[in-house]
């Protein structure tokens, strides 16, 4: 019998438990909606953002110990992307009374999906950018992804597709207005 699921903020010393679970994430988590040659590729857009875990805004979630998923906000405007991918971040801050925070880096171990996981993060996500000030979330949707963030809310804004190397990667940008009772209003 497996322990309980607990979540966290992700710290330096867990960097290599999520870069671990990440490549599983990409590598396993995404044949059913990608080709070998787009998970190649998806490798170039997605991954850890380090920043997330030096702002205190990533989160790691664990049963027994074991890190079984993660994911983060950010009040920055990088919208996805790794370390890796320097053309892809921008580190200014966001106005929570113009702009959407960012969702950023959802992960699932391939053999932990469907048990909420998922749903966990988004909602200390979704919690913590309402105490932040921010109104509306965004994130870049995966294939893989899109069906949970609909499920909670999210509608799509734009196909935004990654091309890396001839291989075009589909995303999908969308947007929730958070509920005003979670800011407590």
């Amino acid at each position: 019998m497996s322990g309980p699921l607990t979540i966290r903020p992700a710290v330096e010393s867990d960097l290599d438990a999520l870069r671990d679970l990440m490549t599983l994430a990409i590598e396993r988590g995404q044949i059913a909606v990608l080709t070998p040659a787009q998970i190649v590729a998806s490798r170039a857009v997605m991954g850890l953002d380090t920043q997330l875990v030096r702002d205190g805004t990533y989160f790691i979630v664990e049963e027994d110990g074991v890190a079984v998923g993660c994911g983060g906000w950010s009040r920055r405007a990088t919208l996805y992307g790794g370390d890796h991918s320097a053309a892809l971040r921008d580190p200014a801050l966001l106005d929570p009374a113009r702009d959407a925070a960012r969702i950023r880096a959802m992960y699932t171990h391939p053999d932990h999906v469907r048990r909420g996981i998922g749903r966990m993060v988004l909602d200390r996500c979704e919690q913590a950018t309402a105490e932040a000030g921010f109104m509306a979330a965004e994130l870049m949707s995966t294939a893989s992804g899109e069906r949970l963030y609909a499920a909670c809310g999210y509608r799509p804004l734009e196909s935004a597709d990654a091309e890396v190397d001839g291989v075009v990667v589909p995303l999908i940008r969308m947007r929730k207005v958070l509920r005003r009772s979670q800011t407590g209003g």
